[in-house]
Order: C-alpha cells, then sequence, then structure tokens
C-alpha cells in the first residue's frame, strides 16, 4: 500500500484529480475497452470532481470512454431531491462533463426491490469487466462507502442500516435535522471495493486521524472496514497532514522518504503512475550508480567531515541497516546505509560500532558493488 502525503486538502483533491486524470489517459480506452472508475458521494471528493471537470474543459481529459459507478444512494429518498446522491454527483460531476448516459451507473433507492436492484449492480459491474480504479472516501469511524463498522469484509451491494454517527454526520446537508436523514442505504460492499483492480482513498482532515492510523499501523479488522485496503495489491491512501496526527513520527517519515528516493535517487522518469519500478535506461543508471571507489590511502586532514546521516533521519545513532529496494530487467538491487569507521585507513574495513559523523553509503548489487552519490546536505534521509 502507497500512503502519499500532502500539506493540506486542496492539495490533496489536486494530487488525486491529477493522478485520476493521469491513469485514464494512460490506460487509452475505447468504446469496447472503457475505463470503470468507481466514485464516491459526500463532501470529501467534492474539489477532486472540481479538477476533473477543469480538465475536461481545457482538453486534458475525456470521459467519453469512461463508464462509473457510484458508491452508494439513500433509500426512499426521491433521486430529485437536492440531497440525494444522484442529484449530487450530476451536480458535481455529470452534468458539465462528455460522459455517456448509457454509461452512468448509480443505485436506485426507490426500487420495489432493493434486494434485486442490488444484485442488479453487481451484475452490471461483472458485465463491463470490473471496476478499474475505485476512488473513495471513509467517515471518521473508518467506513468505506456506507460499510459501517462490524460490515462484513466480503460483502457485496446490498441494503445497510447507517450507524447514528454517520446519521449525525450527515445530518449537516439536511439542515441539521437528524430526523430527515434516511436511516437506509444502498452501498456496494468491502468486497465490490476490494475487487476492483486498484483502490485510491481520499483520507483528510483531524478528525479522521484515527481511521488512518488503524488503517495504517494496525491489522485488518471489521470494525474499521477501510483497513481493508491492507490486503489489496494496488491500494493507495492519499492524506493531509492533519490526516497524519495519530501515526507514528517514524511511519510518516518512512512513507514520505519512499517519495523522496523515487524523485531523488531513481527518478521520476523511472517510476510508473503507479509507484513501480518502469525500466533504468543505460545512461539513467551510469548517472545514479557508479562502481565502489576505494577508500584513500591516507586520511586527507583538510577534507571537510562527512554528513551526519543519523542526525538527519533523527536518529542518535546508526543501530539498524538502511535500505531500499527495487529491480530492473529482472535484476533485484539493495541500497544500504552501512556504518564506516574512519580508522579503518586504507584498509577500508566496514564493521558495527562506527561512529555516526563516519557513515557513508555503501551498496550492495546482484552482479556488482556500486555506489549512490551523497545526498544534498538539505536534504532528508529517513
Amino acid at each position: 500500500m502507497r500512503l502519499i502525503i500532502r500539506e493540506d486538502p486542496k492539495a490533496v483533491a489536486y494530487y488525486t484529480a491529477n493522478y485520476v486524470r493521469q491513469r485514464i489517459n494512460e490506460f487509452k480506452a475505447t468504446r469496447s475497452r472503457p475505463f470503470v472508475l468507481g466514485l464516491p458521494t459526500g463532501s470529501t471528493p467534492v474539489e477532486v470532481y472540481w479538477h476533473l471537470v477543469d480538465f475536461y474543459k481545457r482538453g486534458e481529459l475525456s470521459f467519453r470512454n469512461v463508464v462509473t459507478f457510484s458508491m452508494d444512494e439513500y433509500v426512499g429518498l426521491p433521486r430529485t431531491h437536492p440531497e440525494s446522491y444522484c442529484s449530487f454527483m450530476r451536480r458535481h460531476l455529470y452534468d458539465h462533463i462528455n460522459l455517456r448516459s448509457e454509461n452512468i451507473h448509480m443505485l436506485d433507492g426507490n426500487a420495489e426491490d432493493l434486494a434485486a436492484e442490488c444484485q442488479r449492480y453487481e451484475d452490471k459491474i461483472k458485465e463491463v469487466g470490473g471496476i478499474e480504479l475505485f476512488l473513495g472516501g471513509i467517515g471518521p469511524d473508518g467506513h468505506i462507502a456506507f460499510n459501517e463498522p462490524g460490515s462484513s469484509l466480503e460483502s457485496v451491494t446490498r441494503v445497510k442500516t447507517l450507524a447514528y454517527e454517520t446519521v449525525l454526520a450527515n445530518a449537516r446537508f439536511f439542515g441539521g435535522d437528524v430526523n430527515k436523514v434516511p436511516k437506509l442505504a444502498l452501498t456496494v460492499g468491502v468486497g465490490t471495493v476490494r475487487a476492483a483492480r486498484e483502490v485510491l482513498l481520499i483520507i483528510t482532515g483531524a478528525h479522521k486521524a484515527v481511521a488512518l492510523a488503524k488503517c495504517i499501523e494496525e491489522g485488518v479488522n471489521h470494525m474499521w472496514t477501510l483497513s481493508v485496503v491492507q490486503l489489496h495489491p494496488s491500494a493507495m491512501v492519499v492524506c493531509d497532514e492533519d490526516a497524519t496526527l495519530e501515526l507514528h513520527v517514524k511511519t510518516v517519515r518512512y512513507f514520505k522518504s519512499i517519495e523522496q528516493v523515487q524523485e531523488q535517487l531513481i527518478g521520476r522518469q523511472n517510476i510508473g503512475l503507479k509507484g513501480s519500478i518502469s525500466k533504468l535506461s543505460h545512461a539513467d543508471a551510469q548517472g545514479l550508480y557508479t562502481s565502489a571507489p576505494q577508500p584513500p590511502s591516507e586520511p586527507d586532514s583538510n577534507a571537510s567531515a562527512e554528513p551526519d546521516l543519523s542526525e538527519e533521519m533523527g536518529q542518535s545513532d546508526v543501530d539498524e541497516e538502511e535500505y531500499v529496494a527495487y529491480s530492473d530487467a529482472g535484476k533485484s538491487f539493495k541500497a544500504t546505509l552501512m556504518p564506516v569507521d574512519d580508522s579503518a585507513g586504507s584498509s577500508g574495513e566496514l564493521h558495527d560500532g562506527a561512529s555516526p559523523s563516519a557513515t557513508r553509503a555503501a551498496v550492495a548489487a546482484v552482479g556488482g558493488p556500486f555506489q549512490i552519490p551523497p545526498s544534498p546536505q538539505n536534504s532528508t534521509i529517513c
């Protein structure tokens, strides 16, 4: 799972919308092979939709060959009601883009047979080949769509009774009157979301910090249904700084360091959109890696002291090896930070117990050693 941390909700919205834009464009959808997109409702994705509309109006994105499935709908609320999710999706997205009407799929909360309506929805998803990317928001209690705490992690589209906390949270859309909020909803299941080939969750705000911590740092638990993304082979969470308030500092640093390594050491041009290593050209490899140099035969008294990497990592000492693993052209590589004792002299012997100021980056690779060039003094290594 990838965790992308941005400064605030606006930055999160732009990153998410831009990612969706790139995924659709990269997919090169056709009418017979559409890009199938699962979409959420609620306040979190609104600004994402604004950016998507803007991309469309600027000619940077087309929805002509996109098929959409909305996550949920209230039971008993007319589709024309301003707070129905049908109205929500049209108001914020569908009425402003070139999405074909036959490609828009929404649950009908006024169907005579609600169970049959849910089965119809699941069958339609299978008919179009499954969902390529499911975009989702979460509630403060960690629910995905209307899959409240305690929902089965294998559940599919069904009728769901809303928890009281959810009713309270949604009362703001009904003039603050909880009595006007529907108590039942149709929702895709946790299993429906898991079946998508990719899941992208948006989490913003300090009020969702506990939910994010449960998702990232604790185990899979049906009381926090968003935690199921830990089991997904291609899942990403995009959050703001406030949402990380309950995470351990080392967790935040770890995920930030992944992006830093990709940007500074591997190069964005070599990273696929989903974060995988695409390829390293010969020129890129030459620029990134050099043969491990031999240590000088005599200490240079005029040489400046080497940077204290442990201080940059927020540690008082280097107790464990820090490494980044990746692969290219069938070969696996591992870049490891290892202590080097300056007192080793010409032998350049590596051993434990070296002082932090003597730490150097040494690298072991399949097929021969190489070394990552030193990071700039103002960079952070986590």
